[in-house]
């Protein structure tokens, strides 16, 4: 379930960054990655939940985003901030995921689509909003240590 669900966060990251640049609806842009060769190995659901969910969410999410960032959210680049925006749906609406899961698998996207030293911009960012939205989850790990 982990790799599919990486997968399916990796097409959620590629929706949203499609989405930034053409501005195509996110049906059209879900139906062009359901055409993924191994889009069937995948957890479709919860690609699709993401992608329909960050793009209807989106006003919440960067609100949400904002206060953790040095800078505007515009000035983000179009790969940090489409990881951005499924790492922080995910920690608002999938709180069965463990936010430590959520930043590394935040990270692993950052690594792979972003620039050099985008995914420790990630990190640094996913750091301060686990501290606000999963406070109760992140005090418990920091008591355990």
């Amino acid at each position: 379930m982990k790799k599919n669900r990486r997968k399916a966060r990796e097409l959620a990251v590629q929706g949203l960054y499609q989405r930034q640049l053409t501005g195509d609806p996110v049906e059209t842009i879900e139906a062009q990655l359901r055409e993924h060769e191994e889009f069937e190995k995948i957890d479709g659901a919860h690609f699709s939940d993401i992608l329909h969910g960050a793009v209807k969410d989106v006003s919440n999410l960067e609100s949400k985003l904002q206060p953790c960032l040095d800078r505007p959210l515009a000035d983000l680049s179009p790969v940090e901030r489409s990881v951005l925006l499924v790492a922080t749906y995910e920690f608002v609406h999938h709180m069965e995921i463990p936010y430590r899961v959520v930043i590394n698998e935040a990270i692993e996207l950052a690594k792979s689509f972003g620039g050099t030293d985008g995914y420790k911009y990630v990190n640094g960012v996913l750091d301060k909003l686990a501290v606000i939205e999963r406070a109760v989850e992140v005090n418990s790990a920091k008591a355990k240590q």
